[in-house]
């Protein structure tokens, strides 16, 4: 088995110990009322997209998401949460560098010891999601698991769903597929962005996602009968029939989006395994990115 295989697998496990760790974290996440910015680079960053929209829909307050080379310092927030697994990302140092003082800042990383969470106002580590693969899986959504209990989300149900999403079947044919596409809504939409980096990442495939109403501006018109359309949350009303004349494979969750990215996670795995890929070590791709001229 590969590291990957085992931290996908693991993430039931990963989520219960991120939904204890909540309530004795509440004080040093974002507070309700509060102009946040959530900052990260790659995975991280499309779990502040989701993290953003999940925040803003709950009545916590004004949430933007961003890259952390587009920071915006323009802008006036009461609180910066960086979310990087490494804490070593030259971006991301860069742009805790650039709060304003005075202004809290807040670390997720899984590595106590690393600048991010070393240099931080407050800092939230989750070690028991840290991982050994190059490509990110448990600890992105053991955060986004923790943010969701700290934004008061009942979250049982949704480790019932990751359970599931182990085991489940992936979709068939799709390992003989060759275009995927993801669609998302509202706070999925960050869920499907991530579901295409990791089949990119991991298997080299053309993938690419979209906010799910947006796909029949323009996208659709590639799909066909080599193509997989995986909705992460409920589908738009009609798109199953726009769907049938392609001949595409055409996916639906039927769990939470979250959990629904697991089996999203291990067809990558798999891929890359029939394309006699490792999945452990992408090509072009380290653990972190420490760019030479950064901090």
């Amino acid at each position: 088995m590969t590291y990957v295989e085992d931290e996908i697998a693991s993430q039931p496990r990963c989520w219960a110990a991120a939904a204890g760790l909540a309530p004795k974290s509440n004080a040093l996440l974002p507070r309700r009322g509060e102009r946040v910015a959530a900052v990260g680079c790659g995975t991280s960053y499309n779990m502040a997209l989701a993290y953003a929209r999940l925040r803003e829909g709950s009545g916590a307050g004004f949430t933007d998401a961003m890259p952390a080379s587009e920071l915006h310092d323009h802008r006036e927030y009461d609180r910066f949460l960086f979310l990087s697994r490494s804490g070593t990302t030259t971006e991301v140092l860069e742009a805790l560098d650039r709060v304003p003082p005075g202004t809290p800042t807040t670390a997720i990383t899984a590595d106590a010891s690393s600048p991010l969470a070393t240099s931080a106002g407050a800092t939230v580590v989750l070690d028991f999601a840290a991982e050994q693969s190059i490509v990110q899986t448990r600890f992105a959504t053991s955060l986004l698991v923790l943010l969701r209990a700290h934004l008061g989300a009942d979250v049982g149900p949704l480790i019932d769903d990751a359970h599931r999403a182990i085991d489940a079947a992936l979709p068939p044919g799709a390992l003989a597929s060759q275009r995927f596409t993801f669609l998302g809504r509202d706070w999925s939409v960050g869920l499907a962005y991530e579901a295409a980096l990791k089949l990119r990442e991991s298997a080299q495939a053309a993938t690419e996602a979209y906010p799910a109403m947006e796909f029949r501006h323009g996208p659709i018109s590639v799909i066909d009968a080599a193509s997989v359309v995986w909705s992460l949350g409920p589908a738009p009303l009609n798109l199953a029939d726009d769907l049938a004349p392609t001949g595409a494979l055409f996916v639906v969750a039927e769990v939470d989006p979250l959990a629904e990215l697991i089996r999203a996670q291990r067809l990558a795995v798999e891929l890359a395994t029939a394309r006699h890929l490792d999945p452990d070590h992408p090509r072009h791709l380290a653990f972190s990115v420490i760019l030479g001229s950064g901090r």
